[in-house]
């Protein structure tokens, strides 16, 4: 049965393309996150490989080369193309990328495989011509750039991922780590999303659309940080909290309490638990027969219109229909 089984399940074929200057940390995190997600019976969804233009080593920022085992001849065959972060070179300095890559992205995009950057790999997709029109994301650093290279792109620098589609931008360095987890949810829902990022020792879920931490250092104190009273409020989605409550947990004011929560978290707490309640719901929809209005009152929205409303807010779809599209993609 075992041996039956594993001949029919054919993993979803992500090709990893390295250009020179490539991030090291970008350049692993694919691999790494994706193979990660596996079925029950410990088969990867993902086959992960990593590629560059002629099979040619190419040099990292970290100060070692890549020797890749496959030319862009696995860009051609992949149904997922991903471009981890770039220093240096063409694409950062006049917008331009090699030609062959270029090329190899553009038939890619339009035989149907999906195309990914993380961090500064959108500055390999743009030069590609593949961002015109879109809204994008990059790291906050390197925005100035991207915009004076890239006039006519929408960037948006303030978030830590952009999905369009066909095409997902992501900022950052951690941020990759979030935009492959939200494919992996997106692909095979939360429960495989959670089991992979509790294997790669990550949170699992950062919306998209949380603020990039721009210069907002950690504080120096974890003592004296909200992290605790994050925690606590998560165990209490079902019951009213206010945020004078979360201030007193945390023994502090409301102001300073608000002040060290944005910090933090790039939200302010009202926002962040909204989140936290509509995340627990969706995980309730996707992994149990609960109705919807047991899962309302769960997640803490009370009713199922409440439920509803927010769900359909922020994905478009109803409780119902968002079971149904989650349930089958598991």
């Amino acid at each position: 049965m075992r041996n039956n089984r594993a001949m029919t399940f054919a993993p979803h074929r992500v090709a990893v393309l390295a250009v020179d200057g490539v991030v090291g940390l970008d350049l692993g995190t694919p691999a790494q996150v994706l193979g990660a997600a596996r079925t029950p019976d410990g088969d990867r969804f993902y086959a992960v490989s990593t590629c560059t233009a002629g099979g040619h080593p190419v040099r990292s920022t970290a100060g070692f080369q890549v020797l890749p085992d496959h030319g862009l001849e696995l860009v051609a065959a992949a149904d997922t193309v991903i471009v981890p972060g770039v220093h240096g070179g063409g694409p950062m300095t006049d917008g331009t990328v090699d030609p062959a890559v270029a090329a190899a992205l553009r038939d890619a995009h339009a035989r149907g495989a999906r195309v990914m950057s993380i961090c500064t790999g959108a500055f390999v997709l743009a030069a590609a011509g593949l961002l015109d029109g879109r809204r994008a994301t990059t790291h906050w650093a390197y925005a100035g750039l991207f915009r004076r290279l890239h006039p006519t792109i929408e960037l948006d620098p303030e978030v830590l991922f952009i999905d369009s589609g066909d095409v997902l931008t992501s900022a950052g360095v951690a941020a990759g780590i979030d935009l492959c987890l939200h494919v992996v949810r997106t692909d095979h829902g939360s429960d495989v999303a959670n089991r992979a990022a509790r294997r790669c020792v990550v949170p699992p879920w950062r919306d998209g659309g949380q603020a990039q931490y721009i210069e907002r250092p950690v504080p120096r104190d974890p003592a004296n940080g909200t992290a605790a009273t994050r925690e606590w409020a998560r165990q209490r989605l079902h019951e009213p909290v206010a945020l004078r409550d979360l201030a007193a947990h945390a023994r502090m004011s409301v102001r300073t309490f608000t002040r060290h929560f944005r910090s933090e978290t790039g939200l302010s707490p009202a926002q962040w638990l909204l989140q936290q309640r509509t995340d627990h719901a969706r995980l309730l929809l996707e992994t149990t027969d609960l109705s919807v209005e047991q899962v309302a009152h769960r997640s803490g929205f009370g009713t199922a219109t409440a439920l509803r409303q927010r769900l359909h807010g922020r994905v478009g779809v109803s409780p119902s229909a968002y079971r149904r599209a989650f349930r089958s993609r598991a």
